[in-house]
């Protein structure tokens, strides 16, 4: 049997016209902003309307600690909430939107997969409506006024050796993480170090993806640190008068993007920062929207739930007010397999011993799951190569962790294959739980933040920071910022920040090698380990594989 590719199953979709898509959610024709026929964009006055409306359950889909064997989150939360629509939910799917550095990298596109995917899947996965390069302008437009004042005489003072705001683009670049800017004389300004990040580890990026609307997006705008006096008193866009046109450059990327999943059913696909090195949650107003819409709402958090689902509760529904129902734990037994130590060319042979020792990693999400006070079930991700002994390994492991592990078939069959996941999710949802917390309190000191997360999500024996480190916490705890959240930054293939320590490791230790303060995002981010801000291209980039095809399509994206 020949299986088409996911760009094949999406270019064959029977779509419906955006308008229609918006009609089940009761959005009115005149509230959309089409870009094409099959997406657009909800405007802010019909979202500013829904504010009194009641609030849908909120699901997470979360993962076991991924593996280049893959996991398939963004599948699962399409099929489910397919699955959803299917047993006569109304629902909408909530999903990140695509960075075109991982998708001509190695990671692929953010659009699901197989008969799980959200459509037009080659216009998400590349420009889509603009938002990414709206943040990217914003972004750097803030770094140019930067460099314009010091060079015009500097009258705010800035220290140019502390500069902290960095430039940005929508790429892997390894080339540019550290640079020297304006060389060539004194017409060019004054040389200094700097460099880049990529634009989903953007503080612009994190702040739409937060905000509440327009107002408060500028507030946060101007409440943006980029650097130091030579007394090191910080300085903020709003002293360089920068907010007003940043938001200008944002107000149309605020507003969420309505698309739809291959069964129609509605999707918002709105804000994507990274989880590795930023929060990993889509916007905050898409979200809300969604809830005040729909009786279900899906939405994802990136890369394992020692990442994403740790900073979707801490950090989004901490500042948001959201009170997640329930929690998807999305594992392959391939994935499972190559945690138990099973090299990647070996997957392919049954290992039943493997899965079991695999599983510790499966364990310790569910755990730190359910430490939040939220009911968690497993999505067992389906590949034809699944046995049924291992199928059935993992089915007892979660029993025996007090959860359920749940067989799902949706990249292949769609939102039927999540039929039974989507019924035991709105069980888990509708029992009555009220056990929602966030790991830490506001008032509890940053470092002692830190070592929360590390010592109950890492299972780390201790954090190693320097006291120049220590001291700057502190410092901005002086300053008023002690009650911040706090957004790890560290490899996501492990609880350590050791990248190749597979499993549930213990007795590691958690080094920060950097603080940043992000005033306008609101929270800190902590630098672990060797994590990039600016990935790179691997060996053999996906972009060799991609190009047009003679009828002028779009081939080689996954």
């Amino acid at each position: 049997m020949v299986h088409k590719t996911d760009i094949e199953i999406a270019r064959a979709a029977d779509k419906k016209p955006i308008q229609e898509v918006g009609a089940r959610l009761g959005i009115g024709a005149d509230d959309l902003l089409p870009y094409g026929h099959d997406k657009a964009k909800v405007t802010a006055g019909f979202i500013a309307g829904l504010a009194d409306r009641p609030q849908g359950k909120l699901v997470l889909v979360t993962a076991i600690n991924p593996t280049p064997a893959g996991e398939g989150k963004t599948t699962t939360t399409v099929g489910l909430g397919d699955g959803l629509s299917r047993i006569g939910k109304k629902t909408a799917i909530c999903i990140r939107e695509a960075s075109l550095g991982p998708c001509f990298g190695m990671k692929g596109g953010a659009a699901g997969g197989g008969h799980a995917q959200v459509v037009p899947m080659e216009e998400m996965n590349l420009h889509f409506t603009g938002d990414f390069h709206a943040i990217t302008s914003a972004h750097n437009l803030l770094a140019a006024l930067i460099d314009n004042h010091i060079h015009w005489g500097n009258a705010l003072g800035i220290d140019q050796r502390r500069v902290a705001w960095r430039r940005v683009m929508d790429m892997n670049d390894r080339a540019l993480r550290d640079i020297v800017c304006s060389l060539g004389g004194v017409a060019n300004g004054f040389p200094r170090e700097t460099g880049f990040d990529i634009t989903v580890a953007s503080e612009v990026m994190a702040i739409l993806c937060l905000a509440s609307d327009l107002s408060d997006l500028e507030r946060r705008l101007g409440d943006i640190i980029v650097g130091y006096t030579r007394e090191r008193a910080p300085v903020t866009a709003r002293d360089l008068k920068a907010e007003g046109a940043m938001t200008v450059l944002l107000k149309d990327a605020l507003q969420p993007n309505l698309v739809q999943t291959l069964e129609h059913t509605p999707a918002f696909v709105h804000g994507g920062p990274f989880a590795n090195i930023a929060h990993g949650c889509n916007s905050v107003i898409a979200t809300t929207t969604a809830l005040r819409l729909a009786d279900y709402v899906v939405t994802e958090a990136g890369f394992g739930a020692d990442l994403g689902a740790e900073k979707f509760m801490n950090i989004k529904c901490r500042k948001a007010g959201l009170s997640p129902a329930a929690v998807v734990v999305v594992a392959t037994i391939k994935a499972l397999k190559m945690n138990g130590g099973v090299a990647k060319d070996a997957l392919g042979a049954e290992d039943v011993a493997a899965v079991e020792k695999g599983c510790a990693n499966l364990g310790r999400h569910i755990e730190n799951v359910k430490s939040f006070g939220v009911p968690a079930v497993v999505a067992i991700n389906h590949f034809a190569g699944d046995t049924e002994a291992e199928i059935a390994a993992v089915k007892a492991y979660a029993a025996g962790q007090g959860s359920e592990a749940i067989l799902c078939t949706h990249w292949a069959e769609g939102g039927a294959g999540a039929e039974a996941l989507a019924e035991r999710v709105v069980a888990l949802a509708e029992a009555d739980h009220h056990g929602f917390a966030p790991l830490y309190p506001d008032e509890m000191g940053l470092f002692q933040k830190i070592e929360t997360i590390a010592k109950r999500i890492y299972r780390a024996d201790a954090v190693l920071a320097d006291k120049k480190i220590r001291d700057q916490l502190h410092a901005w705890e002086d300053a008023g910022y002690g009650d911040l959240p706090i957004c790890m930054a560290k490899t996501q293939y492990s609880f350590s920040t050791d990248p190749n320590l597979r499993g549930a490791p213990t007795g590691h230790s958690v080094p920060v090698r950097e603080v940043r303060l992000a005033a306008g995002a609101g929270f800190v981010v902590v630098i672990c380990g060797e994590i990039m801000t600016m990935p790179g291209l691997p060996r053999v980039p996906s972009a060799e594989a991609i190009g047009l095809n003679d009828l002028g399509q779009v081939e080689g994206l996954f």
